[in-house]
């Protein structure tokens, strides 16, 4: 049987001074910083995309929603106009509106 380096079977203190060692060091420390690092940026990622999206919300609305509305109650102007040629008995033509 091979013999065993280190302590491998001690209990109590030495593994608590290990843990100490390795909590207290420096790119344990690193670690935590660049955590709370990468926590802030992605509040300020989140907080921008939330703002960019609150703009565009707001645009569209302001937009491009009336544009729709305009463009229905011109195609049903459309469907009016080619329904009433149709009783009338003229042929049924595509009808232009000028804007």
């Amino acid at each position: 049987m091979a013999k065993r380096i280190g302590g491998a079977g001690k209990t109590g203190g030495g593994d608590s001074n290990i843990l100490a060692r390795i909590s207290n060091s420096e790119i344990v420390s690193q670690g935590r910083r660049a955590a709370g690092d990468a926590v802030g940026v992605s509040k300020k990622l989140i907080w921008s995309t939330g703002k960019a999206a609150w703009i565009a919300g707001t645009t569209f609305l302001i937009l491009v929603v009336p544009l729709i509305i305009e463009m229905d109650r011109e195609a049903q102007l459309n469907e009016i106009d080619l329904q009433q040629a149709s009783l009338l008995g003229a042929p049924a033509a595509p009808v232009q509106r000028g804007m």
